[in-house]
């Protein structure tokens, strides 16, 4: 593959790496982004320990694993492994130190580990609790603690906690917790901050009520509570000027199938498969950008951390982004060269779907994002089932003469991609495929217009074709 993979894409880390629910920073002049850890292949969610990946701020599209930074074993209460380690968030308290926020998947409890260097390696250090000793959420009356966030300010620091499922009343809403300097001891107890679908009734949040991944981020003085809603694919976010109270709904950042867009397709048509969905938000060299999951592999089990180019508006509210393939580049990426079919941002078929379709890799209904290997193997990731009618979407693109286009394919296929710059656009190129066993390149003449257009391949033919790149020549 050429250098077009030194520009920023998406999604930010190589293809075989599945980093989602991703808490970004800027510590000490380079990128964290922490997350959960799934694994390919994968029969549930966070399969894996907590790694690090981190990229400097002046070239923030090289990134560098950190290694494992924290074992699922570390915590005292799973010796054996048994539980897995959910969406995890850190910040610096008032001692300098790291805090690494976690919940286990069978507990209610917040576990917190720490260290002095942001990249780990993090020692198990406490679990959240009241002045008694009890832990939080095991005393009377607590909800079950998931997904923390956390935020601080001087000496004190903000939790902020919940998963609330459609239609259930033990659960109120997010929870936000005040924790003393030792980011540990419970000061202020936890209040309802954003409500969950049963009771949100004449609130702000009707419709996009509080479902999980709550992180929290401060905009000069305004607090911005981020979460993903009851649909699940979107993610959304809150403003108020108190961290405990008064939060407003005030939109979608971003949704992993892309609703609620309309600039290139109709406003309900998901340009992808989506998901649950779960991240935040980060300044980097005076931009902004939303870190995000996609779903790959025709599963819930295997996501990969995306990135886009968001902006804050005057008045505060940061409007819809697309989801592209340009990633931490934020702008239209060149149009010359060879690109790994795996930054599809855009992939659909005839048989339209909202959510990832359940074993989608099994029944050949739906083309999805794979790689070949097992998990931990570094091999470069592609598209496959493409059958009849499947259409994989690349934005965006700055084009200036490009006649000539090839793609490499391999499978028992027999049939045409079809090369469009919309996705139901006119065809500018017909590119014949057959059947093989092994990459095979297949080329045509085209005309690009030059300028700033997507790319889009659809498969018209027999059979089930895997596509792993295309290039683009003058």
């Amino acid at each position: 593959m050429n250098s077009n993979l030194e520009q920023g894409l998406n999604p930010y880390l190589p293809s075989w790496e599945y980093i989602p629910d991703g808490e970004p920073y800027v510590f000490e002049g380079r990128i964290y982004v922490y997350g959960s850890h799934d694994r390919f292949n994968g029969h549930g969610y966070c399969l894996n320990d907590y790694i690090c990946w981190s990229a400097p701020v002046d070239k923030p599209q090289n990134w560098r694993c950190e290694g494992i930074i924290y074992k699922k074993t570390d915590d005292p209460l799973n010796p054996e492994g048994s539980m897995c380690l959910y969406a995890p968030d850190v910040t610096i308290g008032p001692d300098g130190r790291y805090y690494l926020y976690y919940v286990l998947d069978k507990v209610p409890v917040v576990s917190v580990a720490v260290c002095d260097k942001p990249a780990g390696n993090f020692k198990f250090y406490g679990y959240v609790h009241y002045a008694d000793g009890t832990l939080l959420g095991e005393k009377e009356g607590d909800e079950p603690q998931f997904d923390p966030g956390v935020l601080t300010e001087g000496e004190k620091t903000y939790l902020y906690t919940g998963f609330c499922a459609i239609g259930d009343k033990t659960r109120s809403g997010s929870m936000a917790t005040v924790l003393d300097k030792d980011m540990l001891t419970i000061l202020e107890a936890p209040v309802i901050v954003a409500p969950s679908q049963p009771y949100s009734k004449g609130s702000s949040f009707e419709g996009h009520e509080f479902f999980e991944a709550p992180s929290i981020r401060k905009i000069g003085a305004t607090y911005y509570f981020i979460y993903s809603s009851i649909v699940m694919h979107e993610l959304c976010y809150a403003t108020s000027k108190n961290p405990r109270d008064g939060f407003i709904y005030q939109g979608v950042i971003v949704s992993n199938n892309d609703l609620h867009i309309n600039t290139y397709k109709p406003e309900n048509k998901p340009g992808y498969y989506g998901g649950n969905n779960h991240g935040s938000i980060v300044e980097i060299n005076n931009n902004w950008y939303v870190f995000y999951h996609r779903h790959t592999n025709g599963s819930n089990f295997c996501r990969q951390g995306c990135i886009e180019k968001i902006t804050i508006d005057s008045n505060g509210t940061i409007p819809q982004v697309e989801m592209t393939s340009c990633g931490i580049n934020g702008a239209p990426l060149i149009g010359l060269g060879e690109y790994p079919t795996y930054i599809a941002c855009n992939l659909f078929c005839s048989n339209q779907a909202i959510y990832s379709p359940h074993n989608a890799y099994m029944d050949n209904r739906y083309p999805i994002i794979t790689q070949d290997g097992k998990d931990g193997d570094e091999e470069m990731g592609y598209i496959g089932n493409m059958m009849k009618s499947a259409t994989a979407g690349f934005k965006y693109f700055n084009f200036n003469g490009i006649n000539k286009i090839s793609i490499k394919v391999r499978g028992y296929c027999k049939g045409n991609f079809e090369v469009m710059t919309t996705w139901d656009g006119e065809v500018l190129a017909t590119i014949p495929v057959d059947f093989t066993n092994v990459w095979t390149n297949y080329e045509s003449a085209i005309n690009i217009p030059n300028g700033v257009h997507s790319l889009y391949f659809r498969y018209a033919g027999e059979g089930i074709a895997s596509f792993a790149s295309f290039n683009l020549e003058k």
